[in-house]
């Protein structure tokens, strides 16, 4: 089964049963050590694109915004990893400069937002095993929207990021996230998905 290891802030990393290794949103915490098959860069502000923590494999690829939302959202395959981007947008991202996507790695659906509020799309997102969703206040969402979208979307899991612009977790802000859907990892926190 894949493992997700939440970095801090909004970076963790996925590995696939077969040890496909995809990074998203390089910037914080640790867990750089594993060489990537794939890296994905939601956007290009300075707290989601440090791709020079990352250490590619022999042919792997960084996949950018740009690559996942051309005219239209692309769907991108690499090994049978899927990834379908989807919107990301609110008054601090512009949706032509930012997405978000929707992952199929060993079975699991996983919506990793990139930075957004809510948007009515949302609703159209099925099937998911796991949300990942920004809730800085700041910048994106707040936990108590993120707790609506996380009670409004197809998914098993929410796990909330993003919470603190520089830093990379937020004990009393996490707490405010009040969905039954909750999972609150800790940065250096791995889980297997679908356990």
């Amino acid at each position: 089964m894949a493992k997700l290891l939440y970095q801090g802030h909004g970076s963790y990393r996925i590995t696939s049963d077969n040890g496909i290794v995809v990074y998203v949103d390089p910037y914080a915490g640790t867990g750089y050590d594993v060489p990537a098959d794939l890296v994905i860069v939601t956007h290009e502000h300075s707290d989601h694109n440090n791709t020079q923590l990352v250490t590619l494999k022999k042919g792997g690829v960084i996949i950018r915004h740009a690559d996942l939302h051309k005219k239209n959202y692309s769907i991108y395959n690499y090994k049978n990893i899927i990834i379908e981007g989807v919107p990301a947008m609110n008054a601090h991202h512009n949706p032509d400069d930012c997405v978000g996507f929707i992952m199929d790695i060993d079975g699991i659906r996983i919506y990793g937002a990139g930075d957004t509020s809510y948007f009515e799309d949302m609703k159209y997102f099925k099937n998911l095993d796991y949300a990942i969703l920004p809730t800085d206040g700041i910048y994106n969402m707040d936990m108590a929207e993120a707790s609506r979208v996380a009670d409004l979307l197809d998914t098993k899991y929410a796990i909330p990021v993003h919470m603190a612009p520089g830093h990379l977790f937020d004990d009393e802000k996490v707490k405010a996230f009040k969905t039954k859907k909750a999972l609150v990892l800790k940065p250096g926190q791995e889980i297997t998905l679908g356990a």
